[in-house]
């Protein structure tokens, strides 16, 4: 199996890898794991007055597909609504990193990542 460009560039310079407070009430956070491969992936978004997500960062415990399809993932979502934010499909993150079938899986992760946080900012906020 070997990697694609964009998945080795976002593995060796990840964007986005830092932490926000959990406490913050602008900030959602999800914690999402795949048991069957143990990797972990914490994602977190920054949201403003307008709903519009300013900001992103992640930490993930995993393979090179798992940290690119998180640093992607955080890229992508600067700039949208909440909205468009949950449109973002795994399938998405597959055509753009060119992941391999066995690494679908990854991509999974980052799709189940962004809808839980913002699913956690909109229970913080009491918006659901």
């Amino acid at each position: 199996m070997s990697y694609s460009k964009k998945v080795i560039e976002h593995y060796e310079n990840p964007k986005n890898v830092g932490s926000f407070s959990k406490s913050d009430s602008t900030v959602g956070t999800s914690l999402v794991g795949a048991p069957s491969c143990g990797d972990v992936m914490k994602l977190q978004i920054k949201v403003n007055k307008k709903g519009i997500i300013e900001d992103a960062c992640f930490k993930t415990f995993g393979c090179g597909s798992a940290i690119a399809s998180s640093s992607l993932m955080t890229e992508w979502v600067k700039g949208k609504s909440l909205d468009q934010a949950m449109q973002i499909k795994n399938t998405h993150i597959v055509k753009e990193l060119a992941l391999p079938p066995v690494k679908i899986h990854c991509s999974i992760l980052a799709e189940d990542a962004i809808k839980s946080a913002i699913e956690d900012y909109k229970n913080k906020n009491h918006l659901n």
